[in-house]
């Protein structure tokens, strides 16, 4: 019996993976081999960065899905790190926990004025640490799902022949 000539979509292309990316970005060496240290654990590529033009630089070549940033650093502060990358549309769906000694509200409203996605108070925390990184990947994963089934749909309603 022959094949049907029917017209069936084709099924929704898969996902090519690639391991999670995080970028610890503080310009004091222990916090970022202690926050490194405590990251050990989730199956994930580490960088590093030293202050914020480093950040943006790694940022853009190393194309992390969270970054843990770091408030008070030379050359550019953490705000305008998370500023200047939640502003550009090729960085501006990178997740951003802001990790700083600073603690008072206004520090608070200001991150998250800036855009950042999280706050976290040093001292870290090892557990609320990782638990808060592994949510951000997660929902970092879900948001590039979404928007990959949404190219998707669109390139499929681009294939329909338009309606009488």
């Amino acid at each position: 019996m022959p094949p049907s000539k029917t017209s069936a979509k084709p099924a929704v292309p898969p996902v090519a993976a690639r391991k999670s990316r995080v970028l610890i970005a503080d310009d004091n060496e222990p916090n970022r081999e202690l926050l490194e240290a405590y990251l050990a654990d989730i199956d994930c590529e580490i960088a590093t960065a030293v202050d914020g033009r480093d950040t943006l630089d790694k940022a853009a070549t190393f194309g992390p899905d969270v970054i843990l940033l770091d408030v008070m650093m030379p050359k550019l502060s953490g705000f305008e790190v998370c500023q200047t990358l939640k502003t550009d549309p090729a960085t501006s769906s990178i997740m951003i926990l802001m990790v700083t000694a600073l603690g008072e509200l206004g520090d608070i409203e200001r991150a998250v004025e800036a855009g950042t996605d999280d706050f976290l108070s040093k001292p870290v925390n090892r557990v609320e640490l990782v638990k808060r990184v592994e949510n951000m990947l997660k929902l970092r994963h879900v948001s590039d799902e979404l928007e990959r089934l949404r190219r998707y749909i669109r390139t499929m309603d681009d294939d329909q022949p338009p309606r009488a």
